[in-house]
């Protein structure tokens, strides 16, 4: 089995285009969400500040490498190919359950 690189968007850098760090993350994000992003960040606690700095930093590369426009579709019409993460969870507690018995 070989190794594959990740797959960043249609440039296919092999790297993320936004910094993990608060200033790479503001950067990248529009006026709008820049805000309250800060907003977020200035009200987190210290076990909470990795993780809005995570959810934004997701949001930041989405802006910096947006989905095709077919599958952007797709996906907001809930046709893109694949399958729910709830479901995929519900029937994985499903089988645990049921081999635990």
């Amino acid at each position: 089995m070989g190794v594959q690189p990740v797959h960043y968007g249609a440039g296919g850098s092999g790297a993320p285009s936004v910094p993990r760090t608060q200033n790479g993350v503001a950067e990248a994000l529009p006026p709008a969400d820049r805000m309250e992003f800060y907003r977020e960040m200035g009200q987190a606690d210290e076990h909470e500040l990795l993780g809005v700095l995570r959810r934004w930093w997701l949001r930041a590369t989405m802006y910096a490498d947006p989905l095709p426009e077919p599958l952007r579709t797709a996906v907001e019409n809930g046709t893109a190919p694949g399958r729910p993460a709830a479901v995929v969870l519900r029937e994985a507690q499903a089988a645990r359950e049921a081999d635990s018995r």
